[in-house]
């Protein structure tokens, strides 16, 4: 999340009389932090339904807009499929992921095929809006929208679980704010969609009562991913170095793994491994520079990273107040990756082959100015675009 919060109060604290030069530099390119523009970016990979061979491990770039704006129907919000075979595993669900896993061709086969009838995981970085914005209406809506399913066996859910501190307040010294929903102000995934049931309890109780067939509880099963042994978070949410991955699932031929990243202050907030017998693919969340990410992601197949722009920063912060425009630079800068560092500090330590870029901030970059995370990075660099299709190991006949 390009810090939607922080972002509007910046808006709002400009003095009217210089807020239209501030929304010049900022909305287009992303007023609260975001996003979504159309990178005209060259590629050979494939993009959308692909009638011919397919490669038995696979990973889709669903949605590459970082933050929760919606600025171009050419941009989803963040979600990438991970797919083993006709198995489906999803990282976080932003704005539309739902209709790019049908256009990206992942739902059911034939009349009547669903979105969500193959989906065996989704996995949640961390629960900033624009990575889990989806995630309502998946689960309001999936008895409609999983019929076809090949197993009876619920799609599992995973994600943070309850943080247990709010997190300090920035710039230090102001006022603290009011907290919503006091009695819970930082409830994890199983917490959080404990609050989706009650929301929609109005729809389930009329189809239940219908149709006698509707329980999402049956549809998924939900795990908070226990970090006690780990960590207990702090406010500044800093996470540790953790001394290996931590096990998530394991289903079949594929293993999940994850590590705790560095999105200060949001935290937890989780990168995902998945190992299948054709190779590694490693999705970063949103995160700096971590250590954790570069331990986890060791010779990888493909890498999925976010990444920032700097002089995005640097020009926001330039519209903006000094009191205002200083801190919230510090913090973009803090709580993701710059053009600079993703290669040579991130993906080149790692000794993946492949670095994709997603989780683009602007996303209406020249190409040109993402492919400069080339340098310092010796495997192969490519600039995200929606739908884009990249196959690990031989492809099945």
């Amino acid at each position: 999340m390009m810090c939607d919060d922080a972002m509007s109060k910046a808006i709002n604290q400009v003095p009217p009389a210089s807020r239209r030069g501030f929304l010049q530099v900022a909305g287009a390119v992303a007023v609260a932090g975001g996003l979504a523009g159309v990178t005209a970016c060259e590629s050979t990979e494939s993009v959308g339904r692909n009638t011919g061979p397919k490669h038995r491990t696979r990973v889709i770039l669903l949605g590459t807009a970082g933050g929760p704006a919606l600025m171009s129907e050419n941009r989803y919000g963040v979600s990438t499929a991970v797919v083993y075979e006709d198995k489906v595993y999803l990282v976080d669900l932003g704005h539309g992921a739902q209709m790019r896993l049908l256009q990206a061709g992942l739902g059911a086969e034939g009349a009547g095929g669903t979105s969500m009838a193959n989906v065996r995981g989704i996995f949640f970085t961390h629960l900033h809006s624009d990575h889990l914005v989806e995630w309502p209406a998946v689960y309001a809506t999936a008895k409609a929208n999983s019929s076809g399913r090949p197993t009876k066996e619920p799609i599992r859910v995973v994600g943070p679980g309850v943080r247990g501190s709010l997190v300090s307040v920035s710039p230090p010294g102001r006022p603290a704010p009011e907290p919503f929903n006091p009695e819970d102000p930082t409830p994890g995934i199983a917490a959080m969609t404990a609050y989706l049931r009650q929301a929609f309890a109005a729809d389930f109780n009329d189809r239940a009562r219908d149709t006698n067939d509707l329980n999402p509880d049956r549809t998924f099963d939900i795990h908070d991913i226990d970090i006690s042994p780990y960590w207990a978070v702090t406010p500044e949410g800093i996470p540790p170095r953790l001394d290996a991955p931590i096990e998530v699932w394991k289903d079949g031929d594929v293993t999940v793994t994850a590590t705790l990243v560095d999105h200060r202050p949001t935290a937890p907030a989780f990168a995902y491994r998945f190992d299948t017998p054709d190779g590694s693919i490693v999705i970063s969340g949103d995160t700096c520079v971590s250590q954790n990410l570069i331990d986890l992601a060791q010779d990888c197949d493909y890498l999925v990273h976010e990444v920032i722009d700097p002089q995005f920063a640097e020009d926001l912060a330039a519209s903006l107040p000094s009191s205002i425009g200083d801190p919230l630079k510090q913090h973009l800068l803090a709580s993701h990756t710059s053009i600079e560092q993703v290669g040579r500090d991130v993906a080149e330590p790692t000794g993946a082959k492949n670095l994709v870029l997603s989780h683009l901030v602007p996303p209406n970059n020249p190409a040109d100015r993402w492919r400069k995370a080339q340098e310092g990075y010796s495997g192969k660099l490519t600039v995200g675009e929606d739908l884009m299709e990249f196959g690990v190991g031989p492809k099945r006949r």
